[in-house]
């Protein structure tokens, strides 16, 4: 559907990322792009700034490069900042990743005057780039409502609200709440319905608005049936709901002959779930069509769930990298972290993924690092086991999560007031390594993963 002439004009905006590192691992915002996706085809007139844009005009050739060999991912532009005060003891520059100010400030300057503005926020140590994109808003656009909404707040709802300067901020799943707060904001209620209920109705998210597509996400299914200590999943999406298999192959199909997109990342929680009825027929679908595509997993497969027919699929359907989600290799004490692995599935795993033909190098696996007592002696032990299985250990660096059953243990005995500020949860400090904590040790176990690759 083509917006209305009178229709209202939305501005919506991807913000910074203010870290001590950041990089394009396939990462889109995906909540806000179906927002856009919905508010277009109920005729809004919709403009979209992605601060993270690497291809953004202006920016430098080497910045907007998208390698083939990278699969889409790549650096973004960096603008260093002062340090934070509160975060002075970490011996690492501090930067803001995306355009320059002075290139988002233009864009907003010279675009026609839109009636809201909404903006998304991810990891809840990020806000100080969401709060600056916002005071500059605020500042070209004084008489326009901004709502801020996304991970950060909904996981940091007071934060937000007490200090975000926003003036609505939507916690939970967006689409239902941004299209009730707009049409009490501008009066227009367009008769289209859409069924908030139903993840097929939102029609596809709004990648068409980027300036490039180096790769497509792609979300077939919501939620969790697991509730892993250490994860937000079961609160940010408390059900667990699918799309049909035939939407799934529609829109990746779209995008391929649409725009050539080659790659395609897998943002689901879990993707392998009831796999006979969801991905097994959506990886069906594809091989039946000779797509040539590729596919990732950077949010990890559940381990369990790999049977040999599953990975001789995800191998034919063009899986170009994997992730499987072990989090720890020591299984004495495993029910205080989570249920979905047991000892020996992880070994079974991996040599049903060999066998399919996947190679090693193609194989990572996450292992958590700095959780709350962990012991680096288990630490060592995981990278070992998945150094002996002859695949790649990855560090995930634990990031303390609000709303999560580990979170009490994590305020008790991190070094930080993890409860006052979000900036703290940032995994780059790991905040709940307390007893002899050192940069050096933190050095010492990455440079270890990487050694075993």
């Amino acid at each position: 559907m083509s917006h209305y002439k009178d229709a209202p004009h939305i501005l919506l905006i991807n913000p910074w990322i203010d870290d001590f590192a950041a990089y394009d691992f396939w990462a889109k915002p995906m909540g806000l792009l179906t927002i856009a996706g919905i508010l277009r085809a109920r005729g809004y007139r919709i403009t979209y700034l992605d601060a993270l844009d690497r291809f953004f005009g202006g920016l430098s050739g080497a910045v907007q490069k998208a390698t083939a060999k990278r699969f889409g991912r790549g650096p973004y532009l960096k603008t260093p900042l002062l340090k934070p005060v509160r975060l002075k003891d970490v011996p690492r520059n501090y930067s803001r990743y995306g355009i320059p100010e002075e290139l988002f400030r233009t864009f907003i300057s010279e675009m026609s005057k839109p009636d809201a503005v909404l903006i998304t926020s991810i990891m809840t140590y990020w806000y100080p780039g969401v709060f600056a994109a916002i005071r500059i808003v605020k500042k070209l656009l004084p008489d326009t409502p901004v709502i801020l909404g996304g991970i950060y707040a909904t996981l940091c709802r007071e934060h937000a609200l007490s200090q975000s300067g926003a003036d609505h901020v939507i916690s939970g799943p967006g689409e239902e709440a941004a299209i009730t707060l707009l049409g009490a904001l501008t009066g227009y209620w367009p008769k289209q319905e859409t069924r908030m209920d139903n993840l097929d109705a939102f029609g596809f998210p709004a990648f068409d608005m980027q300036r490039h597509i180096p790769y497509v996400p792609i979300l077939t299914s919501r939620g969790c049936p697991f509730r892993c200590r250490y994860c937000a999943s079961g609160f940010l999406n408390p059900k667990m709901r699918q799309r049909r298999p035939e939407r799934v192959i529609d829109e990746i199909l779209h995008w391929r002959n649409a725009c050539g997109v080659n790659d395609f990342v897998f943002y689901d929680d879990a993707l392998l779930i009831d796999a006979e009825s969801h991905i097994i027929p959506i990886l069906e679908g594809v091989i039946r069509q000779q797509t040539g595509v590729r596919f990732h997993t950077p949010n990890a497969l559940h381990i369990r769930e790999i049977s040999a027919e599953l990975a001789r699929i995800l191998y034919l359907a063009g899986f170009a990298t994997i992730r499987l989600g072990l989090e720890t290799a020591v299984f004495a004490n495993r029910k205080d972290l989570d249920n979905k692995v047991a000892a020996g599935e992880f070994e079974q795993a991996v040599r049903f993924l060999k066998e399919a033909g996947f190679a090693g190098e193609q194989i990572g696996v996450y292992l958590l690092f700095g959780l709350p007592g962990q012991r680096l002696s288990d630490l060592q032990f995981s990278i070992e086991v998945v150094k002996r299985a002859g695949v790649r250990p990855v560090l995930a660096e634990y990031s303390p999560v609000p709303h999560t059953a580990l979170w009490q243990e994590a305020v008790r005995v991190s070094r930080y007031d993890i409860e006052s500020d979000p900036v703290f949860h940032n995994n780059s400090l790991f905040p709940c390594w307390k007893e002899g904590f050192s940069w050096e040790k933190s050095r010492i176990f990455k440079q270890m993963a990487r050694n075993a690759c």
